[in-house]
């Protein structure tokens, strides 16, 4: 089994693009990579934008920015295809909700990119942060350890 880890990061620090593991490509074709950041009580998966010095996470309906957060390194991952909040053996815990629930890193295809959020498995869909929003889909891929 490959090994992982997660590096603290800031909107001033190098990214380390050669180990980080990449998740899409934004609108203007700027790679996103997987990351994770706190907002209020949550541990939430987000979408980490070397070139824009932030990561993005949805919640309450909403996008919001970080310049502090987590990027996910190393390990052996691919991504699953899943519905309506299923999540596919060997997919790992992302972040984690005031109330314990977990939370894993998914992906969809939307307005010509390839957009990484979070799957909430209790409201059965994918969320991302997309131009200020927070938007769900019962379809996409979720990341698995392989």
């Amino acid at each position: 089994m490959s090994g992982y880890g997660w590096q603290m990061m800031n909107s001033n620090s190098i990214f380390p693009k050669e180990h980080a593991i990449r998740a899409g490509r934004d609108a203007d074709g700027s790679t996103i990579y997987v990351g994770r950041a706190f907002h209020e009580t949550d541990l939430l998966p987000a979408k980490v934008i070397p070139d824009k010095h932030a990561a993005f996470v949805s919640f309450d309906g909403e996008e919001h920015p970080k310049t502090e957060y987590e990027v996910l390194r190393s390990g052996v991952f691919v991504w699953e295809f899943a519905t309506n909040g299923e999540i596919p053996t060997g997919a790992i815990v992302i972040g984690k909700t005031i109330d314990g629930e977990n939370l894993y890193m998914g992906r969809c295809l939307h307005e010509g990119t390839q957009t990484p959020g979070k799957v909430q498995a209790s409201h059965g869909c994918l969320y991302i942060p997309f131009n200020g929003e927070e938007l769900s889909f019962q379809e996409y891929e979720v990341l698995v350890l392989k």
